[in-house]
């Protein structure tokens, strides 16, 4: 999970894993990692999901926590318009340390889409450069489970 500080990757991992949002907002300090056993195409598949701690100006994501990864989400936050530069940033540093790893864009907090400071052309931008997009909501649940799915299947490719 790569992104901004604050754009909701906390969020996501315990809707997944545990099926709870809170209101509450949570500081990733370091990382914080959480296991999850899916099946994919009758396959057993334990993902260890890697909550890195957001990138600001104060705090900068280490490539050392990506290298080795299948996969990983660059997460957006669809309300803060300068997230969207931090997750272009965070691609390059997760391309160099895992050039092989599958990599799925998430704009999450879907659920208030009219508050959106993100446009079309941005989202449509990272459809050009051939990456997936999925919008998401922690908070209503929506399309968490099918990104993290999805994201098993494409490392499992």
């Amino acid at each position: 999970m790569l992104g901004a500080f604050a754009v909701g990757k906390t969020s996501l991992v315990q809707r997944y894993v545990k099926s709870i949002f809170s209101e509450k907002y949570q500081t990733t300090i370091g990382v914080k990692i959480d296991k999850k056993t899916v099946m994919v195409n009758q396959t057993e598949v334990d993902l260890l999901l890697w909550d890195i701690h957001g990138e600001d100006d104060f705090q900068k994501v280490k490539s050392s926590y990506v290298v080795g990864s299948s996969g990983y989400f660059i997460v957006i936050d669809g309300t803060r318009a300068e997230t969207f530069a931090v997750g272009l940033e965070l691609l390059k540093l997760a391309q160099s340390a895992a050039p092989a790893a599958s990599c799925v864009f998430l704009f999450n907090k879907a659920d208030i889409k009219s508050e959106w400071e993100i446009t079309e052309n941005q989202i449509n931008e990272i459809r050009t450069m051939g990456f997936e997009v999925i919008e998401t909501s922690a908070k209503d649940n929506l399309s968490v489970n099918e990104a993290f799915n999805h994201i098993a299947a494409l490392m499992l490719k």
